[in-house]
């Protein structure tokens, strides 16, 4: 794929490093503008593009692996030319993408639209795009596209406000740049603070013994009234505005007044609403010399309130799974008492011993299903309980994709686990010390045609044959991993080799 030769132009890749973001770590502030253009754009994927000269790298993803590519890869490249949005309905139609590895290969995009960053001096970083995988033929409606063009402008306000704190922060090392540090900051008062949807204030601490006791508001910006609930607050004292405002945010604003160093942190604020922020507390040097404190903060209520359901719910829900699992337990061993009890008399013991057995991998199928809310199990924890409750697991061989049961075909295909182990145990490969069993799974097929296949190999083992008669295990193996047959048995002199199919949607939904 042809790279235009605007992304190796000198000077748009000094004004991107400037900037010093590349291979910076995620910021919250660009994540939440990804995540509102794939749902404003109806798209699985977003990114904060930056181009650089041997590859792009993305500030921010959602929906896509990797936080980089080559330049063979990039279609924000082709943005970097466009005085607007660079909107290409089928990227396997367009001559200057449809060799893209991504495009002609996996993952196979399709439909891409994305708005440049540009700066104040009309410099091209990138692009804020959103990427689907399936063509688009009407592209972005009006409103998407408005939509996409504000949240870029937004992303470069996020760039030019980091960029300007990162400046900032490195005037602070050096005594001898007050002078310039007070330029930048009024600076950053004119062009960034009125523009930011963060809360951005200036205070000067007050210390008693050497306790801070109290601060005031020297600046404010205009979103700081909305972030905090606090109106006409500059020039004004904390304790006045809020005399019960908790201890705790003067230590910390008063730490970062003495000893210069910054800090980042999460804290309620109680006498504001219940409010919870997300803080950035800076230290600032003035000319006089006197150390005021310069805050950058978010209201984060609804993201902790949030998080605090949710470890309610997964709180509720792990006594749940435990008093199931006690009572399942209790319920199983039950059973077996029972059995026990009821066919003692019985000479014939092995059958007995089989049916308790069968219960046990029952036992463990269960176990699995309540650790992930009796909905599903993967495939793999159950091969793990079953046949690690039967023999050493690392006579396994274990190999396979990630692929989720269903409740019921995870207690159908632990019976089958457990017959073929038990099989294995008392008269081929594992009826030694030196024989094994490699068990692999894959997903076979396409589309609606997809199936599961399960194989089980043996081997090291004695010589063995068919069964020479057909009792209820063999009767069960035959059902396979749903109850629906799919099976294929070879009783090799070398072990059993076995293998079973099973359409994914009933594997699943069972």
């Amino acid at each position: 794929m042809n790279v235009p030769d605007i992304v190796f132009d000198p000077r748009r890749l000094a004004v991107l490093r400037s900037y010093q973001v590349l291979d910076t770590l995620p910021e919250s502030g660009f994540d939440d503008i990804v995540q509102l253009a794939a749902h404003i754009c109806a798209t699985p994927v977003a990114l904060v593009s930056l181009v650089d000269g041997d590859r792009q790298w993305f500030k921010a993803r959602t929906g896509f692996d990797g936080s980089e590519t080559d330049l063979t890869r990039s279609v924000c490249a082709h943005s970097l030319a466009s005085p607007d949005l660079l909107v290409i309905p089928d990227l396997a139609l367009d001559p200057r993408t449809n060799a893209n590895p991504l495009v002609a290969g996996e993952p196979r995009i399709r439909f891409y639209a994305g708005a440049p960053l540009v700066t104040d001096d009309g410099v091209a970083l990138g692009s804020l795009c959103v990427i689907d995988q399936v063509p688009r033929p009407g592209g972005l409606t009006g409103q998407q596209q408005t939509m996409l063009r504000l949240l870029a402008r937004q992303v470069m306000s996020q760039l030019e406000l980091r960029r300007a704190l990162v400046e900032r922060d490195a005037i602070l090392l050096d005594k001898q740049s007050a002078e310039a540090l007070e330029k930048v900051t009024a600076s950053l008062y004119t062009s960034l603070f009125d523009a930011i949807d963060a809360g951005f204030c200036i205070i000067e601490m007050k210390f008693e013994d050497g306790a801070a006791v109290d601060y005031r508001f020297d600046e404010v910006n205009p979103a700081f009234a909305m972030q905090t609930g606090l109106h006409d607050a500059r020039g004004k004292w904390m304790r006045d505005l809020h005399p019960g405002h908790e201890q705790h945010w003067f230590d910390l604003y008063g730490k970062v007044a003495r000893t210069g160093e910054s800090i980042r942190f999460e804290n309620p604020a109680r006498e504001l609403g219940d409010r919870w922020y997300e803080v950035h507390a800076f230290p600032i040097i003035t000319s006089g010399g006197s150390r005021k404190v310069g805050i950058l903060f978010n209201d984060i209520s609804d993201r902790k309130e949030i998080e605090l359901a949710r470890r309610e719910t997964e709180r509720v829900q792990e006594l749940v799974n435990g008093e199931l699992s006690h009572r399942m337990k209790n319920m199983f061993a039950m059973v077996q008492a029972i059995a026990t009890q009821t066919l003692r008399s019985v000479p014939d013991k092995v059958p007995v011993e089989a049916f308790t057995s069968r219960i046990h991998a029952l036992s463990k199928a269960h176990d699995v299903l309540l650790h992930q809310d009796w909905t599903a199990a993967p495939i793999g924890d159950i091969l793990k309980a079953v046949l690690g409750s039967l023999e050493r697991i690392d006579r396994f061989e274990l190999a396979g994709d990630k692929v989720i049961l269903g409740a019921r075909a995870t207690l159908t295909v632990a019976l089958l686990l457990h017959e073929l182990t038990t099989n294995a145990i008392k008269y081929g490969s594992l009826s030694n010390d030196t024989g094994s069993v490699a068990v692999s799974w894959r997903l076979a097929g396409a589309g609606d045609g997809v199936e599961l296949v399960l194989n089980w190999r043996e081997s090291g083992g004695p010589a063995i044959g068919p069964p020479t008669r057909r009792g209820f295990g063999s009767r069960l193996i035959q059902t396979g991993l749903v109850g629906s047959g799919g099976v294929d048995l070879d009783y090799d002199a070398a072990g059993l080799r076995a293998e079973f199919r099973a359409p994914l949607v009933q594997v699943q939904l069972s």
